[in-house]
């Protein structure tokens, strides 16, 4: 794995944007991000904007090769080192020249012991890797709900980017657009493809897709309130922009729809500390337990449904897996496809 040049406070500050100029951006931006106009108002907006689609960004794994594989340990970067090399290796994935997207949990601002957000470590980890396979660009990008500088800041990302030669893009309001979850442009210019149940039409975070070649999510284990557990699918909630509040009423069909929104290269499931209860937020170290676990795959569905024995709970399964089961969407039957588990 290839040494990397230590970054100064200056590339540092530079890299993540936290210069006067976009403090000013997000102040005058006010809630841009977040809209909270009337509903009938907004909707006639999306309907009359014209959609942007994503890639595929999926590279499909070598003949016998599990869709996810487990490790456990206590070294976070071993941990990622190992999972990921029983999938084929990271230059399976990543190529020279690629552009990749790293989306972390950047949500809140907390420190990372308080298991609200992404470890730095993992994050760092996955960086270094995607860097040793020779990526033109890394972009570390996440639309927090809290104040993003403060968020990046604060949960150590900005740090662990900065020291891993990526860039952090802060979500602006210009870097929005309108997606057209589900679908991709033909020869002729038409949508095709599956629209999502509850997820049709909605801003989101779309600009650093424009160059990326390869997308990677990297999300903490953790409670969620609403939805049981956050993991890797619920991770990509931090793209979508407008009155995303509003969600919270459906939320298991939001988080179903997202391996239509989003078809990662990989995804990891950062369990090296596990927030037990009182998520998302968190907010005290006596609601984490040492998880000392880190999920690689392909499936986010089969992921997740692993990541949710974690909790060691007798309650069932969050509906969002059963549901995206249901659809062709993943696996939540994740012991069907014989993943490999390592201790390093």
């Amino acid at each position: 794995m290839s040494t990397l040049p230590a970054v100064d406070r200056r590339e540092a500050l530079r890299r993540i944007g936290l210069t006067a100029g976009v403090a000013a951006g997000f102040t005058a931006a006010g809630f841009a991000l977040h809209d909270r106009r009337s509903g009938g108002a907004y909707f006639r907006d999306l309907a009359n904007a014209e959609v942007v689609t994503l890639g595929d960004y999926r590279v499909p794994l070598k003949e016998g090769t599990p869709p996810l594989a487990i490790a456990h340990g206590d070294d976070p970067a071993r941990l990622v080192e190992a999972a990921v090399a029983a999938l084929g290796g990271m230059a399976h994935f990543v190529k020279p020249g690629d552009v990749v997207i790293l989306k972390p949990n950047v949500a809140f601002d907390r420190a990372p012991a308080l298991g609200a957000t992404t470890s730095p470590a993992v994050l760092g980890a996955v960086a270094k890797m995607v860097r040793s396979c020779g990526a033109r660009r890394i972009l570390v990008i996440d639309n927090p709900i809290n104040q993003p500088e403060g968020c990046f800041h604060k949960s150590g990302i900005a740090a662990a980017a900065a020291a891993a030669g990526c860039e952090v893009v802060m979500p602006t309001p210009a870097r929005f657009a309108t997606l057209a979850v589900g679908r991709f442009r033909g020869a002729d210019g038409q949508l095709s493809g599956q629209r999502g149940d509850a997820l049709d039409t909605w801003p989101l975070f779309y600009d650093p897709f424009k160059t990326a070649t390869k997308v990677i999510g990297i999300a903490p284990c953790k409670d969620h309130n609403l939805c049981g557990a956050s993991l890797t699918m619920k991770n990509w909630y931090g793209l979508l922009g407008g009155r995303r509040n509003q969600f919270h009423q459906q939320i298991h069909g939001i988080i179903s729809d997202f391996p239509l929104l989003m078809r990662p290269t990989l995804v990891v499931l950062d369990a090296t500390s596990i927030l037990m209860k009182n998520g998302p937020t968190g907010g005290s170290t006596a609601d984490v337990k040492p998880g000392r676990t880190v999920v690689v795959g392909t499936d986010m569905v089969a992921v997740d449904s692993y990541g949710y024995t974690l909790f060691e709970r007798r309650t069932p399964a969050p509906e969002y897996l059963a549901r995206a089961t249901q659809r062709g969407l993943g696996n939540a039957d994740w012991q069907s496809l014989q993943p490999t588990e390592l201790t390093v």
